[in-house]
């Protein structure tokens, strides 16, 4: 179960999508003046070198993040989407200028953004991830804003719902590996709404050619519409999920060929600023013919 390790996929096009949804959610909940807290169920180690062992050994910021930074550049400043911008000079600020060397977790990001009032409730389960969260954590010198819990985080979250003042956004976005991780989430998110249904919930999760994978959008939307609340569901395709075959015959496996947001209460904006900036998305970062982008929302 520790196989896992996010470094390894760090800032690839499935961060990309996760990331700039996660910036314009916060954007909206910070702009009331009430306490805000987030938790993130899933926190891997919080802040990854891309030039480092992990993420140089798979490559996969090449065609996320650094793709999207080339890619700009052949877009006017003021032609790519506000979300794509912000997001490009949040995660810049992590960086000396001109260099692209650092790509902040969700960890950092959501810090980043808080004000003192505001409350972070890290949950990392991974060992050497936990040990290296709070590490990093510890550098920020942040206090008790922020907590590092090194504990299951589909099961830790439920002690803390619902939030002393009442505003929360919570984070979930597994690795998957484990097949149960998606009956999981949905449970996890069944449950929160009874704890507290007026939060703000977003989940991430892969798009590959299992079943499971493709039951947890439609599992979430299915409980968001029963409790009566507002749902958003956006994805991004980069490339076909066909399995093909080299020269020799061998079976090349596509890697993550999509994944999907999914957001249950919302805020007005992130509709908006998604029908701009996924379409640039998945212009900016296709990876052939079957790049694409779908957005749906109800309730």
């Amino acid at each position: 179960m520790f196989s896992y390790r996010h470094a390894f996929h760090a800032g690839n096009h499935a961060d990309v999508l996760k990331h700039t949804v996660l910036l314009v959610i916060l954007r909206h909940l910070l702009q009331k003046e009430t306490a805000l807290t987030v938790f993130d169920s899933h926190a891997g180690a919080g802040l990854y070198r891309l030039d480092g062992d992990y993420a140089a050994t798979s490559g996969e910021a090449g065609n996320g993040y650094l793709k999207l930074i080339a890619a700009s550049k052949s877009v006017a400043t003021d032609a790519l989407a506000p979300a794509l911008q912000d997001y490009l000079a949040l995660v810049a600020s992590f960086n000396n200028a001109g260099s692209h060397k650092v790509y902040p977790g969700s960890p950092f990001i959501v810090q980043r953004l808080l004000r003192e009032r505001d409350k972070l409730k890290l949950f990392e389960i991974h060992p050497t991830d936990a040990k290296t969260l709070s590490a990093n954590i510890a550098q920020l010198e942040a206090g008790r804003q922020v907590a590092v819990l090194r504990e299951d985080g589909f099961e830790g979250l439920k002690k803390f719902l619902p939030p002393p003042a009442r505003r929360a956004l919570v984070l979930c976005d597994p690795s998957y590996e484990i097949k149960s991780d998606y009956a999981r989430v949905v449970a996890m998110m069944a449950d929160s709404m009874i704890r507290f249904a007026t939060g703000t919930y977003a989940v991430w999760y892969p798009i590959i050619p299992r079943p499971e994978a493709h039951d947890v959008a439609r599992k979430l939307k299915t409980l968001a519409s029963k409790a009566g609340k507002p749902w958003l569901n956006a994805s991004l395709t980069v490339k076909s999920s066909k399995l093909t075959s080299d020269e020799a015959g061998a079976v090349i496996r596509p890697g993550l060929p999509a994944s999907g947001m999914f957001v249950i209460n919302p805020p007005h904006t992130l509709k908006a600023a998604l029908q701009l900036a996924l379409p640039q998305m998945a212009k900016l970062l296709g990876q052939d013919q079957h790049a694409a982008f779908a957005l749906e929302s109800g309730g």
